[in-house]
């Protein structure tokens, strides 16, 4: 079974975000990307299921971008056997992302895995859109995934911490939300190592279409409105619901 997992640089959120001049995005000069939380459990499931012989081969792919050769480096140092580019083509809208990741996979894999969301993104469509795209079976909200036969088996997680199998034929996309265990660690000096001994090949997307795209019209900060107020007892707190009429 070959494996294909989809990956996303996303802002990290430790760092200041600033809308830019246009009033439509983010700021990006001075702020640091990293791999969406998601991706990065999706890229954990998939090489767990290589480690357990239920799966050939692991291959990480991105859309070109912020330090995405790092990010690609990095999913081999993590167990990824290969590491995919798409360049000539840039995501406008998750829509337009899940028309270029489906112009590249074809139907060369077994299972597409990726993040249910990201952090910039939180529709968590990119899954749906591209099974729908490549005419083959969905299952989102994925927290386990185990090889059979013929397809898969996987454990979905519903509200009110509700879980349910299902027995997905392959090939299949599968949105994860949760690995099996805690994504692993790649250090430093493995990708380094990586990166001196492998390469990540390119495809190019140019002359890739898709005429359904989003666009920003605005983008702005949160409006701070007042604060909070500490109390260090409860008879100051009964002070203010009096205060307040409430008590």
């Amino acid at each position: 079974m070959k494996i294909a997992v989809l990956l996303k640089q996303v802002p990290d959120l430790a760092e200041e975000l600033e809308v830019d001049d246009s009033g439509k995005a983010l700021d990006t000069e001075y702020i640091k990307f990293r791999l969406n939380e998601y991706d990065e459990h999706a890229l954990e499931e998939a090489v767990c299921l290589k480690e357990a012989g239920e799966a050939s081969e692991v291959t990480a792919i991105a859309l070109d971008g912020e330090e995405v050769d790092k990010a690609l480096f990095t999913a081999m140092a993590k167990g990824a056997d290969k590491a995919l580019k798409l360049t000539g083509a840039e995501a406008e809208g998750s829509r337009n992302a899940a028309a270029l990741f489906s112009d590249a996979l074809g139907s060369e894999y077994d299972l597409i895995m990726t993040g249910v969301q990201s952090v910039d993104d939180r529709e968590g469509m990119m899954g749906p859109m591209l099974s729908a795209m490549l005419k083959i079976p969905c299952v989102s909200v994925v927290t386990r995934v185990d090889g059979g036969s013929s397809g898969v088996t996987v454990k979905k997680e519903y509200f009110g911490g509700l879980m349910a199998a299902f027995d997905v034929q392959t090939p299949a996309v599968l949105g994860i939300q949760a690995a099996r265990q805690t994504p692993r660690y790649a250090p430093v000096s493995k990708v380094r190592q990586i990166q001196q001994s492998a390469s990540i090949e390119e495809k190019s997307l140019i002359g890739s279409t898709d005429s359904a795209r989003s666009e920003v019209t605005s983008m702005a900060p949160p409006v701070k409105t007042g604060g909070a107020k500490m109390l260090g007892s409860v008879d100051e707190l009964v002070e203010l619901l009096k205060e307040k009429g409430v008590a």
